[in-house]
Order: structure tokens, then C-alpha cells, then sequence
């Protein structure tokens, strides 16, 4: 049998699935691409479905804050990312089919945001162009993506849930681990994680502090944030804590940035 012909390694020989491969291997040695940066997530359906009366006062803090701090905001969905997966899966489409449906709607918002952001230099960039932003940070600009990650017709099987898994909180998630960010600060409609839907059950108590295990232990009901965000922490290298605030109230995430006690917390550990 003729000899197979290897390359020389440090992964030599390898099957790249073995269980201590990389035993031993630290992963410390990553290069944080943006190590300043604020991943600032504005939801859909916390946010800009809420129109002219939520979006012009946060577009203007977040234009405010650009010229202090280096920010890259990222968009979800909302209601028009509802409205279409429920008519796909009624029809019977795929889960990676329903991740590129709703992809668009999310884009479709970049697009407005980085709009109303144009006077403090906001820009729309694509997921593709996320390795262009310490150019875009150091000519001052205003970034802004949308948060689908560009699995689409690859997605996740989902057995028991139709319902793409990775969605733009995830994908806000993921882009500031690969960037090296200083914070993933997720921005919703509410002051925070609740134990219940505070907006269904006024007597539901707010989560202050509570690390990822903890979090999955309780197995709620209802959660402000996506599952996967929770899942994906625990093994995250550069992002060890995702914060989530009420961003209609004006100064939070100005705070959040600065590290001050509001919203929710959520730890690897």
C-alpha cells in the first residue's frame, strides 16, 4: 500500500474529532480584532418596531455615545420576522429555509438604522465586512449589521421546534466572541431577565446576577434572551458575560458600558 503523504503540523495525522486533541492547548492565544469595541444589540421587537417615539432618542444616544466610545450596533427582527415564519412554517418550509427568510427582515432593518444614524456617521456594513472594522472605528464611523448569523440554509436542524436556534441575539453574541469585544450589551423592552414575562405576570422578579448554568437549572419558561445565547457562553473565550438592559430608558447603556449595576448580568461561570 502506498504511504499516505501528511504535512508537517502540529495537527499531523490528526481526525480533527478526537476528544483531547487540543488537551493541553490554550485558548488564550486568540487575537482580540477589536478589543474596545461594544457590541450593542437593539432588538425588533424591544425596540425598533416601537417606531419614531423609541428610535429617534436611542439612535441620538447611541450617535452621542459613538463620539466616546467605539460601538458596533447590531439589529433584530421583531414583528415582521414573526409574521413571516409563521406563514413558513405553515407552508411547510425547512428550518434553513425559515433562517433566510427571516434573515432579510432583520437587514431590512440595518438598512433604517444605519439611516437614522447617518449624522453621527452610521454606516450599514454586511457580516462579511466585520474584518474591516478597526478601519471603519479608526475613521469614526458608526457601524451597523444585522444580527442573523449567516447560517441560513445551513441552520440547525430543530427535531421538536421549527423555529431557527441561532437568531440575532446569537448573532450578536458571536460576532463580538470572534471580535474580541469588550461587551456584548443586549438591548430589549424590559430592565432585564425576569423569573416570568413581567408584561404577562407584574409580580415576576428581576434577575440580577445569575451565571449560565444557573440559568439553564431553572429551566424557565419564557426568556428574554435566546436559549443560545445561554448554551454558547459557557464555552465562550472572549465574551464572558452578556448584559441585557431596558434600552428605551435613556443613560443605560451608557452605564452598561461603563460596567454599572443595571439590567441583568448573565455569566459563563
Amino acid at each position: 500500500m502506498k504511504r499516505r503523504l501528511e504535512m508537517k503540523s502540529g495537527l499531523q495525522g490528526e481526525t480533527l474529532v478526537r476528544k483531547h486533541m487540543r488537551k493541553g492547548k490554550s485558548a488564550e492565544q486568540q487575537i482580540r480584532i477589536a478589543p474596545d469595541l461594544n457590541v450593542i444589540k437593539i432588538g425588533g421587537h424591544g425596540a425598533i418596531d416601537y417606531g419614531r417615539a423609541v428610535m429617534y432618542p436611542l439612535c441620538a444616544e447611541l450617535g452621542e455615545l459613538s463620539a466616546k466610545h467605539q460601538i458596533l450596533v447590531v439589529t433584530g427582527g421583531g414583528g415582521r420576522v414573526r409574521h413571516i415564519m409563521d406563514i413558513g412554517m405553515d407552508l411547510g418550509m425547512p428550518t434553513g429555509v425559515l433562517a433566510e427568510l427571516s434573515a432579510k427582515i432583520s437587514e431590512q432593518n440595518a438598512i433604517m438604522v444605519s439611516i437614522l444614524l447617518s449624522k453621527y456617521n452610521g454606516t450599514r456594513i454586511h457580516t462579511g465586512d466585520l474584518l474591516d472594522l478597526p478601519t471603519l472605528l479608526r475613521l469614526k464611523m458608526l457601524p451597523v449589521v444585522h444580527g442573523t448569523p449567516p447560517y441560513g440554509l445551513y441552520e440547525h436542524p430543530a427535531r421538536s421546534d421549527m423555529i431557527p436556534p441561532h437568531r440575532t441575539d446569537t448573532g450578536a453574541f458571536l460576532i463580538a466572541e470572534v471580535l474580541g469585544a469588550k461587551s456584548c450589551i443586549i438591548g430589549k423592552n424590559v430592565d432585564g431577565l425576569y423569573t416570568e414575562d413581567p408584561n404577562v405576570n407584574p409580580d415576576a422578579e428581576l434577575i440580577n446576577d445569575i451565571s449560565a448554568h444557573e440559568l439553564k437549572a431553572l429551566d424557565l419558561e419564557d426568556m428574554v434572551i435566546e436559549r443560545m445565547v445561554v448554551n454558547l457562553l459557557e464555552n465562550a473565550v472572549n465574551i464572558r458575560e452578556v448584559r441585557i438592559i431596558n434600552c428605551h430608558k435613556r443613560g443605560m447603556i451608557e452605564k452598561a458600558i461603563n460596567g454599572k449595576n443595571v439590567g441583568t448580568i448573565i455569566r459563563a461561570e
